[in-house]
Protein backbone atom coordinates (compact mmCIF):
# COMPACT_ATOMS: atom_id res chain seq x y z
CA UNK A 1 0.00 0.00 0.00
CA UNK A 2 1.21 3.76 -0.68
CA UNK A 3 0.12 6.91 0.08
CA UNK A 4 -0.24 8.88 -2.99
CA UNK A 5 -1.49 12.59 -3.98
CA UNK A 6 -4.75 10.82 -5.02
CA UNK A 7 -5.36 8.39 -2.22
CA UNK A 8 -4.55 5.29 -0.61
CA UNK A 9 -2.81 2.63 -3.76
CA UNK A 10 -3.72 -0.91 -2.48
CA UNK A 11 -3.80 -4.21 -4.21
CA UNK A 12 -3.73 -2.26 -7.55
CA UNK A 13 -6.57 -0.23 -6.73
CA UNK A 14 -7.19 3.23 -5.63
CA UNK A 15 -8.65 3.98 -2.24
CA UNK A 16 -10.02 7.46 -1.49
CA UNK A 17 -8.91 8.53 2.00
CA UNK A 18 -8.40 11.51 4.44
CA UNK A 19 -5.03 11.90 6.36
CA UNK A 20 -4.59 13.85 9.36
CA UNK A 21 -5.67 17.74 9.22
CA UNK A 22 -1.92 18.62 9.29
CA UNK A 23 -0.55 16.67 6.58
CA UNK A 24 2.26 14.51 6.21
CA UNK A 25 5.45 14.85 9.06
CA UNK A 26 8.69 13.71 9.56
CA UNK A 27 8.43 14.91 12.80
CA UNK A 28 5.40 12.82 14.48
CA UNK A 29 4.58 13.54 18.11
CA UNK A 30 1.54 13.11 20.58
CA UNK A 31 -1.13 15.10 19.46
CA UNK A 32 0.21 16.69 16.17
CA UNK A 33 -2.58 15.58 14.10
CA UNK A 34 -0.19 14.47 11.53
CA UNK A 35 0.38 11.25 10.01
CA UNK A 36 3.74 9.99 10.03
CA UNK A 37 5.85 9.27 6.87
CA UNK A 38 7.83 6.12 6.65
CA UNK A 39 7.39 2.00 5.82
CA UNK A 40 4.75 1.23 8.22
CA UNK A 41 3.66 -2.45 8.29
CA UNK A 42 0.11 -3.77 9.41
CA UNK A 43 0.36 -5.04 13.15
CA UNK A 44 -3.19 -6.16 13.75
CA UNK A 45 -6.85 -5.87 12.81
CA UNK A 46 -9.97 -5.30 14.98
CA UNK A 47 -13.30 -5.30 14.29
CA UNK A 48 -17.14 -4.79 16.26
CA UNK A 49 -18.47 -7.92 16.45
CA UNK A 50 -22.00 -6.40 17.57
CA UNK A 51 -21.45 -4.43 13.92
CA UNK A 52 -19.91 -6.32 11.57
CA UNK A 53 -18.98 -10.00 10.82
CA UNK A 54 -15.22 -10.72 10.93
CA UNK A 55 -13.32 -9.27 7.68
CA UNK A 56 -10.76 -11.65 7.95
CA UNK A 57 -9.53 -14.98 9.72
CA UNK A 58 -6.56 -12.82 12.26
CA UNK A 59 -9.18 -10.36 13.17
CA UNK A 60 -9.75 -9.75 16.89
CA UNK A 61 -13.43 -8.51 18.00
CA UNK A 62 -13.53 -5.20 20.06
CA UNK A 63 -14.68 -5.62 23.51
CA UNK A 64 -16.25 -2.75 26.04
CA UNK A 65 -12.90 -3.18 27.63
CA UNK A 66 -10.45 -2.66 25.21
CA UNK A 67 -8.73 0.40 24.80
CA UNK A 68 -5.58 2.35 23.51
CA UNK A 69 -3.08 4.20 25.39
CA UNK A 70 -2.17 7.32 24.18
CA UNK A 71 -0.19 8.41 27.53
CA UNK A 72 3.54 8.95 26.71
CA UNK A 73 4.17 8.56 30.37
CA UNK A 74 2.13 5.24 31.07
CA UNK A 75 4.17 1.92 30.27
CA UNK A 76 1.31 0.52 28.10
CA UNK A 77 1.85 3.41 25.67
CA UNK A 78 0.97 2.69 22.53
CA UNK A 79 -0.10 -0.51 23.35
CA UNK A 80 -4.31 -2.07 23.25
CA UNK A 81 -4.87 -1.66 27.23
CA UNK A 82 -8.21 -3.22 28.89
CA UNK A 83 -9.69 -1.17 31.36
CA UNK A 84 -9.69 0.15 33.92
CA UNK A 85 -6.88 2.19 33.26
CA UNK A 86 -6.45 5.58 34.78
CA UNK A 87 -3.75 6.77 31.88
CA UNK A 88 -5.55 8.72 29.12
CA UNK A 89 -6.31 6.52 26.41
CA UNK A 90 -8.85 5.78 23.56
CA UNK A 91 -11.52 3.38 24.03
CA UNK A 92 -11.93 1.28 20.76
CA UNK A 93 -15.75 0.28 21.34
CA UNK A 94 -16.65 4.24 20.37
CA UNK A 95 -20.50 5.21 19.79
CA UNK A 96 -19.72 6.14 16.40
CA UNK A 97 -18.83 3.89 13.75
CA UNK A 98 -15.42 5.59 12.99
CA UNK A 99 -13.42 2.35 15.03
CA UNK A 100 -15.74 -0.38 13.98
CA UNK A 101 -12.79 -1.97 12.05
CA UNK A 102 -9.35 -0.87 12.60
CA UNK A 103 -6.32 -1.55 10.93
CA UNK A 104 -2.97 -1.37 12.96
CA UNK A 105 0.18 -0.24 12.39
CA UNK A 106 3.59 -0.14 14.00
CA UNK A 107 4.07 3.18 14.32
CA UNK A 108 6.36 3.46 16.96
CA UNK A 109 5.57 0.28 18.17
CA UNK A 110 6.11 -2.28 20.14
CA UNK A 111 9.19 -0.42 21.92
CA UNK A 112 7.01 3.04 21.71
CA UNK A 113 8.89 6.22 22.17
CA UNK A 114 6.85 8.87 24.48
CA UNK A 115 5.76 11.56 22.85
CA UNK A 116 6.32 10.16 19.52
CA UNK A 117 2.87 9.55 18.60
CA UNK A 118 0.28 6.71 19.42
CA UNK A 119 -2.67 4.61 17.46
CA UNK A 120 -2.10 5.56 13.88
CA UNK A 121 -4.51 3.16 12.48
CA UNK A 122 -6.80 2.56 9.36
CA UNK A 123 -10.29 3.39 10.45
CA UNK A 124 -13.49 4.77 8.61
CA UNK A 125 -13.94 8.40 8.10
CA UNK A 126 -16.44 10.80 9.20
CA UNK A 127 -17.00 11.87 5.62
CA UNK A 128 -14.59 12.31 2.70
CA UNK A 129 -12.01 15.07 3.20
CA UNK A 130 -12.33 15.49 6.97
CA UNK A 131 -8.87 15.21 8.68
CA UNK A 132 -7.94 12.65 11.02
CA UNK A 133 -6.08 13.15 14.33
CA UNK A 134 -3.14 11.34 11.68
CA UNK A 135 -4.65 8.08 11.21
CA UNK A 136 -5.66 6.98 6.85
CA UNK A 137 -9.42 7.04 6.92
CA UNK A 138 -11.48 5.57 4.03
CA UNK A 139 -14.93 4.99 3.76
CA UNK A 140 -16.59 1.85 5.39
CA UNK A 141 -16.91 -0.28 1.87
CA UNK A 142 -13.59 0.43 1.05
CA UNK A 143 -12.12 -0.42 4.14
CA UNK A 144 -14.24 -3.47 4.62
CA UNK A 145 -12.47 -4.40 0.96
CA UNK A 146 -8.89 -3.57 1.91
CA UNK A 147 -9.19 -5.60 5.51
CA UNK A 148 -10.45 -8.82 3.79
CA UNK A 149 -6.99 -8.20 1.63
CA UNK A 150 -4.39 -7.09 4.28
CA UNK A 151 -2.39 -9.45 6.31
CA UNK A 152 0.13 -8.88 9.01
CA UNK A 153 3.36 -7.31 7.74
CA UNK A 154 1.29 -5.61 4.89
CA UNK A 155 3.53 -2.74 4.17
CA UNK A 156 2.18 0.53 4.43
CA UNK A 157 4.31 3.49 2.55
CA UNK A 158 3.74 6.91 3.38
CA UNK A 159 6.04 9.06 1.46
CA UNK A 160 6.95 12.77 2.47
CA UNK A 161 6.26 13.83 -0.52
CA UNK A 162 2.20 12.81 0.16
CA UNK A 163 -0.16 15.22 0.15
CA UNK A 164 -3.51 15.19 0.22
CA UNK A 165 -5.40 18.85 1.41
CA UNK A 166 -8.56 19.51 3.39
CA UNK A 167 -10.02 22.50 2.65
CA UNK A 168 -13.10 22.72 4.83
CA UNK A 169 -11.35 21.04 7.54
CA UNK A 170 -8.07 23.63 8.19
CA UNK A 171 -5.27 22.23 10.72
Amino acid sequence: MVLTPQGLRAFGRPLPCSIGRAGITTTKREGDHATPTGLHRITGLWYRPDRLARPAPWARGIGPGDLWCDDPTHPFYNHHSRAPLAASHEKLRRADPLYDLILTTDWNWPRATPGAGSAIFLHQWRRPGYGTEGCIALSRRDLIWLARRARPGTTLSIPASSSLKYPENPA
